[in-house]
């Protein structure tokens, strides 16, 4: 078998030496966690986002980048709860309320002293 010309790309060989010391596979894209790709900016904004993912099809509005620790969250919750009128948890940092309550969060939060923007569709 003839030498390959240093031009040409190989692309398959059974010869062992055709490719020797050459890795013809693609580089890897460098791994990105999940939580580090969806963690929210701690840029000092809060975002609410409708949300339909996970849930069976039922919508719900999500609160990411809030100030504070647990026990602020789980006060926060409750008092946005009483305000809103609807049902809601807290999954890790994350407020999540039932139903889109877009609008009505925006300006509670507003209210509180936050600001806020209206993140996805």
């Amino acid at each position: 078998m003839t030498a390959p010309r240093p031009d040409s790309r190989l692309v398959y060989s059974t010869d062992g030496t055709a490719g020797a010391g050459r890795d013809l596979r693609k580089a890897a894209p460098p791994a990105v966690s999940r939580a580090a790709a969806s963690a929210p900016p701690n840029d000092g904004v809060v975002r609410v986002q409708r949300d339909r993912r996970g849930r069976g099809g039922k919508t719900a509005t999500t609160v990411a980048g809030l100030p504070g620790g647990e026990a602020d969250l789980d006060l926060l919750l409750r008092r946005l709860k009483q305000t809103l009128g609807t049902g809601g948890s807290r999954e890790a940092r994350v407020l999540v309320f039932q139903g889109d309550q877009r609008d009505r969060l925006v300006e509670a939060l507003g209210a509180l002293g936050h600001r806020v923007k209206v993140a996805g569709g």
